[in-house]
Formats: structure tokens, C-alpha cells, sequence
């Protein structure tokens, strides 16, 4: 053991970390040589695959020009040029770019902007709304703004109370709790669609967009957190698209530099800037990091964009969706699995088990199946979902479904 401690790893249970040389399109080679195909784009990060030339090109070319700079009090080209095309491929309204570095601290940044919006206001609206099932990133903020459960039980003393709606399996009575907790709370949070950490679950467009008719009947702010569903994953460049809605705040992460480095960006809209726009210094917006806007991931991020509008990725992902579709089709009917499901290029079934869940035995003996098959699968319990980048071939979206299929033998 080298002395890493490895992220939601369970050291006195997990098998040694497989050492990765190389990526490749869709493939990890390993030290050894062995190829292990990600079917979930290393944890939904990777969009157009692994060393994409263009991305590894722009990284190239802005480190022989500037690595890093304090971006308080200064800026750079990278991020002014990623700023300009955010908002305009953004859904309508939002006006200003706030850069972080992870997804959970670009919803951390989005509940710090709500409150400061209300406080500078002088309104007394503190109380977050957000949906059962929900994840929202590990920080604090974002923790409390998620789930309750073993993830951050632990951490139970540091979280604060928000108001959790039902997941919209009842879309009727999800809307009926929000209608009643909206009146006076400062923002309700979202995942679009898709509540990827809860379990792949997935709600309709019409839901998302009655949610936000409420918010707007009653004033309260509304924060799409995109950061896994943005950049195509649900079919369409964001998932508010679908829906027809724009939010007051946006999350984005994972796929804005196509995987490439960490950055992340919060969009807001001109009301929520300009209450933190004033001569008096005690409405700043007190949030930095020391990497933010680093110009080597805008400048990864800013070609991603590029790739976007000058490649064909909606044809790439609408032809994934189709693939994914097919083959989940056989296993509709199959006994051995429930509740299988599609949302863009996201796929997800549940195996059938005597103790589903998280924590269930079954997640780490799927996922020691699925590595044996040559296959990167990381189920969430028995909930096996398959995300995979989208430059995946049929031939290589075939191996993924073999080694599900074989996964109730092992």
C-alpha cells in the first residue's frame, strides 16, 4: 500500500488500486497492458473520450503561456473567451460566471449566492428546498443540501436543515410539498432529470417545469445543479432544455473540459449579481479558491466548447441514446432485473437481490465481475448503470451488455 487513502474506498475491504498508464477513446490500459473498457466515463467526467487530441492540444498550448494567476483583481483571455461562449450556449437569463473548481463547489458557491441574495436584500429567506434521493457534492453545504444517509451520517452535527420534497415518482406529490414549502424559502436545488448518485433515478421534463413555475410564483430562487447532467448526458446540452426552463442559478462541472482537469462555473443572473454589487463591501461575495478560473482548465474547457459547436456531438449522442436503447431492450423483459431505464445517453437497470441498497453485497461483487470482463461498471448497489463517453463504438457498447448479462451467474 503506498499510503493513498482512495476516495469512497473501503481500504480493509477493497482489492489493491489498479494502476493506469494510459487512456485511450473508451479504453484504460493499465501497467500490465490490459485493456478495461469505461463504461462510465471515470466517474461521468469524460465526454468525447480519453487524451481527446484536440483538448490535449489546447492544454499544451496555454501552459507555454501562463499556468496560474490570482484571479482576484486579475483575469485572463481563457477565461474571458469561456465566459463569452458559456453564456451563450446557456439557457436564457443568466448573465454572470462565477469559476470554482469541482461540482460540489459550484453548488456550494450556488446556496452561498442564494442566501447572500436574500440577506442583501434585507428578506429573511434562509430555508433550501430539495428533492429526497438527492447528491449534491461532499461539502458541507452541498452535503446538507443532499440525501441523508451513511454518506454523511458522521458529519450529522455540521449539516443544516432543509426541506426535502418526494422524489417525483408522484409528480403530483412532489408539486403539493413544494407548493407549500416554497413560500418563503430562499432557492429550491435540483438535480434535471436525473439524480445520478441516488440511483439513476429519472423524472419528466413536465415536472422539472412545473417546479419551476412554482418557484417563480413564489420567489424563490431556483438552482439547476447540471454538473453530471450538463454537456449531453440526458440528450440535450443541458437538461433544463428539455423542460423549456431557465434557472436563476446553474451548476456546471464534470464535462466542461470534456474530463480533460478539474473547473466548474456557477452561472447567475443579473438580479443575483447585482445584490451583490454595491459601495458597501459587507455585500461582496466571499468565495474563492486558490485555483480558480486556472488558465490551463479554461483553456481545456474553451476548446471543449469549440469541439461542440464544430464537431457533430449532438449526432454522436443522439446515435449513443439509440445504441443504449437497443440493447436495453432485451433485458425489459428479462426476470432477473426491474425498473430499466434511459434518459440520453444514460442507461440503468436494477439487478433483482434479496438485499438491495448501496451497502448491499451485491455493488462490489457486480463491480469485481464487470473488471474481470475487461469492463469498468461501478454499480450503485445493485443499480448497474452504464454512462460511457461518447465516442463508444456498437461493438464496444456489446461488451458492456455481454458482461451484464453474465452478471447474475457471477
Amino acid at each position: 500500500m503506498s499510503g493513498i487513502w482512495h476516495p469512497f474506498t473501503q481500504h480493509a475491504l477493497a482489492p489493491a488500486p489498479l494502476p493506469v498508464a494510459k487512456g485511450e477513446g473508451a479504453w484504460l490500459i493499465l501497467n500490465d497492458g490490459r485493456r478495461i473498457l469505461d463504461g462510465i466515463s471515470s466517474w461521468w467526467v469524460t465526454t468525447h473520450g480519453h487524451n481527446h487530441p484536440r483538448l490535449m492540444a489546447a492544454i499544451r498550448e496555454q501552459t507555454g503561456r501562463l499556468d496560474q494567476v490570482i484571479f482576484a483583481g486579475f483575469t485572463h483571455q481563457p477565461a474571458e473567451d469561456l465566459a463569452t461562449e458559456l453564456l451563450r450556449i446557456a439557457p436564457p437569463g443568466l448573465s454572470h460566471v462565477f469559476y470554482s473548481d469541482s461540482g460540489s463547489t459550484s453548488v456550494e458557491v450556488a446556496l452561498k449566492m442564494a442566501l447572500g441574495f436574500w440577506r442583501n436584500r434585507g428578506e429573511t429567506r434562509t430555508r433550501i428546498v430539495a428533492l429526497e434521493h438527492a447528491y449534491h457534492g461532499d461539502t458541507i453545504g452541498t452535503m446538507a443540501a443532499g440525501a441523508r444517509g451513511v454518506f454523511n451520517a458522521a458529519y450529522e452535527p455540521l449539516l443544516f436543515e432543509v426541506a426535502r420534497l418526494p422524489f417525483p415518482a408522484d409528480p403530483a406529490a412532489t408539486l403539493a410539498a413544494l407548493e407549500r414549502e416554497a413560500p418563503g424559502a430562499a432557492a429550491l436545488i435540483v438535480e434535471p432529470l436525473l439524480l445520478g448518485a441516488g440511483g439513476m433515478l429519472m423524472y419528466g421534463p413536465e415536472t422539472l417545469r412545473a417546479m419551476k413555475a412554482i418557484c417563480e410564483r413564489h420567489g424563490t430562487l431556483f438552482i439547476a445543479d447540471e454538473v453530471l447532467t450538463g454537456f449531453g448526458r440526458t440528450g440535450t446540452l443541458f437538461a433544463c432544455e428539455q423542460a423549456g426552463v431557465a434557472p436563476d442559478l446553474l451548476c456546471l462541472a464534470k464535462g466542461l473540459t470534456g474530463g480533460a482537469l478539474p473547473l466548474a462555473a456557477t452561472l447567475a443572473t443579473p438580479a443575483i449579481f447585482e445584490a451583490h454589487y454595491s459601495t458597501d463591501r459587507r455585500k461582496t461575495f466571499f468565495h474563492s479558491s486558490s485555483y480558480t478560473a486556472n488558465p490551463i482548465a479554461c483553456a481545456a474547457a474553451r476548446e471543449n466548447l469549440l469541439l461542440w459547436r464544430e464537431e457533430p456531438v449532438r449526432e454522436r449522442i443522439a446515435a449513443l441514446g439509440k445504441m443504449q436503447e437497443e440493447r436495453l431492450a432485451p433485458f425489459r423483459a428479462d426476470p432477473r432485473f426491474a425498473n430499466v431505464r434511459r434518459l440520453g445517453t444514460v442507461a440503468a437497470l436494477d439487478l433483482k437481490v434479496s438485499d438491495p441498497g448501496y451497502l448491499a453485497d451485491a455493488g462490489p461483487r457486480l463491480m469485481a465481475h464487470f473488471l474481470a470482463a475487461g469492463v469498468l461498471l461501478r454499480p450503485l448497489g445493485n443499480t448497474i448503470y452504464v454512462l460511457p463517453p461518447y465516442c463508444i463504438t456498437a461493438a464496444e457498447l456489446d461488451m458492456i451488455y455481454a458482461a451484464i448479462a453474465d452478471c447474475v451467474q457471477a
